[in-house]
């Protein structure tokens, strides 16, 4: 039996900036700044990217602790807004449903989440593309700590307590699209497989040896032999 845990920005959906524009607003209202321009979002924790881009822009810590609960707040709230709103396509990759219906029917195969979004953010993500938050059995999210590689250990604590099942780190497996989450899960021995459909190319995920690189989830079969195999 695996744990398959899924990232969801950039491998699972799309959302066009609307997480950023969402966030750099709540920024802007609670701090006056919104960041760097050329700060990454990418693989990082919702709690994360607010702590890095308001240090950058010489706020201390403990002024983004006391704001830290509000703006993520106003967060959620713009994040609802920039979904419905004209200017944001929203997408959901190619073969996610068929992958997930593949998952599901298998008995040795639990799926969840690993993701930076904290928990009403990616539940609002999902939703937004036709995805049932619902669908995952578990998850780790950036609400439950500030820094990924705690993540898969939450998620297999979880898959204990929650589904009273016992996961080895090797039997772990993580999705995503980024370098962080090739070696988030690694602390726990952890498998990852790279999906390019984020800012990430093939090339660069493989520099990171991950147990697979793979340029889409659109190829079902490939996916579940990758997963088979790691």
């Amino acid at each position: 039996m695996k744990l398959v845990l899924f990232d969801i920005d950039g491998t699972l959906l799309w959302t066009s900036g609307a997480g950023r524009r969402a966030m750099e607003a709540a920024l802007v209202a609670h701090f006056g700044h919104a960041g760097a321009p050329g700060y990454r979002y990418d693989g990082k924790t919702d709690i994360q990217i607010v702590r890095e881009s308001m240090r950058e822009a010489g706020v201390d810590d403990s002024a983004i602790d006391a704001r830290l609960d509000d703006v993520l707040a106003m967060y959620l709230e713009r994040l609802g807004v920039e979904i419905e709103a004209p200017h944001t396509t929203m997408h959901r990759y190619d073969g996610v449903l068929e992958l997930l219906d593949a998952l599901d029917a298998r008995a040795d195969r639990v799926v969840g989440l690993l993701t930076g979004n904290i928990v009403a953010g990616a539940e609002r993500k999902l939703r937004a593309v036709g995805v049932a938050p619902e669908r995952f059995r578990l998850g780790a999210f950036g609400s439950d700590h500030e820094h990924r590689h705690e993540l898969p250990g939450i998620a297999v604590r979880r898959a204990r307590e929650e589904l009273g099942l016992e996961f080895e780190g090797h039997r772990v497996i993580i999705i995503g699209d980024t370098p962080a989450d090739i070696h988030c899960g690694r602390g726990i021995g952890a498998r990852a497989i790279a999906v390019a459909q984020g800012h990430y190319t093939v090339e660069d995920l493989a520099v990171h040896e991950p147990a697979a690189v793979l340029p889409t989830l659109a190829d079902t079969e490939a996916v579940l032999r990758a997963i088979d195999h790691a």
